[in-house]
C-alpha cells in the first residue's frame, strides 16, 4: 500500500543503490524502496515533516531525478 506522505520518484535504475546509500546517510529523512527496480522507479518512506528535506536531497543529485505524484507512481504498482 502507497501513501501520499511519500516521496515518489524515478531514475536511472543503475543509480538506484546510490540513492538509497545517500538516503541512508540522512538517516532520519526516510527509507527508500524500490517501487519497479527495472524501471528506477523507487519511494522514500517521509513523513509530512521529512517530505520536504527529501525531495530537495533527491533534486540536488548530481543526475537526473524526475520526482513523481502519489497518481503516478500508483501506476506502477498495479
Amino acid at each position: 500500500m502507497l501513501d501520499t506522505d511519500w516521496v515518489y520518484f524515478k531514475i536511472a535504475p543503475k543509480k538506484m543503490t546510490f540513492v538509497t546509500r545517500i538516503m541512508e546517510a540522512y538517516e532520519y529523512i526516510g527509507v527508500v524502496t524500490a517501487l519497479d527496480g527495472k524501471a528506477g522507479i523507487g519511494f522514500v518512506r517521509t513523513t509530512k515533516d521529512t517530505q520536504p528535506l527529501a525531495k530537495e536531497v533527491l533534486q540536488s543529485l548530481p543526475f537526473p531525478v524526475d520526482l513523481l505524484t502519489y497518481e503516478e507512481a500508483a501506476a506502477y504498482a498495479v
